[in-house]
C-alpha cells in the first residue's frame, strides 16, 4: 500500500505520467545567461541549449535572455555511466586550490574553509576548463582593510568584497575542471550571503602566510608566490585575475574596468573577452544605459608588471558611490559578477 500511494503522489506532484517526473525547472538568478543556467545543472551542450529554448519559446526576453526570478522548464539530462570519477575529480580540484607541501613537512592548507559549509563540497558540473590554471589575488587583506564605503550607520571594506567575489569565482570555475589558486584566503569567512559583510584582519597570504603591513611587501608575497607555482604549471594555460574595488568621489558611479600591461597579448586579449561579456550583459540588463567599462594598460601597477602570467586588474566599483554599493552589498549580484567573469574567462580559454 506505502508503494501504491507514494508512486500516486509521484503521480500527482509531475502533473501527468511517471515518465515526465524527470523535467526539471530552474529559477534564473542574477547575472544568469542560457549557458550559465544550463551549466549549473551539468547540461552544457549545444543541443541541450537548443532544447532549453524550444522548452521556453514565449518566456525568453526578445533577445533571447532570462528574467531574473523566472522559472524554466529544463531539458532532459544525457545519461552518464555510473562512475566515481566526479567525485574524485572535485576533491583533486580542492587539493590543486590549497595543495600540500612536497617532502617530509607538510603544511595543512584552508580548504575545508575556503567555500564554507554552505558552499562546499565543489561539484564538477563539465571540464570545459580542463587544463586552465588560475591566480585569483583579491586586494588587500589582512592588517589592510583597503578603501572604506559608508553604508547608513556600516562601513564597507574593500577587501571583504573583493574577497567575497573572488572565491565565488574560484568555486565556478572549479565546477567546471578549472585548477584554482586563491592567493589571499580567510580561515573562517567562506562564502557569505549578507548584505553587510563584517570587516576582520586575519587573511593570509597563500599557503598560510601572515600579510604584511606594507603595501609593497604585500604585493611581493603574492606575486612570489604566483610565479613559483607559474614554473610549477609550466606549458599550461596560466592567467593572473587581481580583483580591487575603487574608491572615488561619493557622487562617481563607475562601471567594472580593466587593466593590462602594454607589453602582454595575453592579458590584453583576456581583458577584452572579459570586458565583452559585461558590455552584453549591460545591454540586456539596462538597455538604456550605456555600460562605460573600459579596458586600458597600466604597466606600473605591480600585479600586471611582475607576474609571470599573462595578468589583469579589474576595479568593480566606486565603494563609496551608492549605487556601485548596489553592485555589492547584494549577494545575487556579487554572484553575477562572479557569473559574467567566469564567461569571460571561459571565452577567453576556447578561443586561445
Amino acid at each position: 500500500m506505502r508503494t501504491a500511494a507514494l508512486l500516486v503522489l509521484l503521480f500527482l506532484i509531475s502533473g501527468g505520467a511517471f515518465g515526465q517526473i524527470k523535467a526539471r525547472k530552474a529559477v534564473a538568478r542574477r547575472g544568469d545567461g542560457v549557458q550559465v543556467l544550463l551549466q549549473r545543472y551539468g547540461l552544457n551542450t549545444r543541443q541541450q541549449q537548443q532544447r532549453f529554448r524550444q522548452l521556453n519559446k514565449g518566456r525568453l526576453t526578445p533577445a533571447g535572455g532570462l528574467v531574473v526570478g523566472r522559472s524554466y522548464v529544463l531539458p532532459a539530462a544525457a545519461p552518464t555511466p555510473k562512475t566515481t570519477a566526479p567525485k574524485r575529480k572535485a576533491a583533486a580540484n580542492l587539493r590543486a586550490t590549497n595543495p600540500t607541501s612536497r617532502g617530509k613537512s607538510t603544511q595543512p592548507m584552508l580548504t575545508a574553509n575556503l567555500f564554507g559549509p554552505n558552499y562546499s563540497p565543489v561539484p564538477v558540473r563539465d571540464r570545459a576548463l580542463r587544463g586552465a590554471v588560475y591566480y585569483l589575488s583579491p586586494g588587500h587583506g589582512g592588517p589592510d582593510p583597503g578603501a572604506i564605503g559608508k553604508y547608513g550607520s556600516f562601513k564597507l571594506a574593500e577587501d571583504e568584497y573583493a574577497y567575497d567575489v573572488t572565491v565565488r569565482l574560484a568555486r565556478v570555475l572549479m565546477e567546471h575542471g578549472a585548477t584554482v589558486y586563491v592567493m589571499v584566503q580567510d580561515p573562517n569567512d567562506g562564502i557569505r550571503d549578507q548584505n553587510v559583510l563584517p570587516i576582520d584582519y586575519d587573511e593570509v597570504t597563500y599557503p598560510r602566510q601572515t600579510i604584511p603591513l606594507s603595501q609593497l611587501g604585500r604585493l611581493r608575497q603574492r606575486i612570489s608566490q604566483v610565479n613559483k607555482l607559474y614554473a610549477h604549471h609550466k606549458g599550461a594555460y596560466q592567467r593572473l585575475l587581481s580583483l580591487h574595488v575603487d574608491s572615488r568621489s561619493e557622487g562617481q558611479n563607475i562601471d567594472v574596468f580593466f587593466y593590462h600591461h602594454a607589453n602582454s597579448q595575453a592579458g590584453l586579449r583576456l581583458a577584452k573577452n572579459i570586458h565583452k561579456v559585461f558590455t552584453n550583459r549591460y545591454k540586456r540588463a539596462q538597455p538604456n544605459r550605456p555600460y562605460s567599462g573600459n579596458v586600458s594598460e597600466r604597466g606600473s601597477l605591480y600585479e600586471v608588471r611582475t607576474s609571470h602570467a599573462p595578468a589583469v586588474f579589474m576595479e568593480l566599483g566606486n565603494i563609496r558611490n551608492a549605487k556601485d554599493q548596489r553592485r555589492f552589498v547584494v549577494p545575487d549580484n556579487r554572484q553575477a559578477l562572479a557569473n559574467w567573469i567566469y564567461e569571460g574567462l571561459l571565452a577567453d580559454y576556447t578561443k586561445r
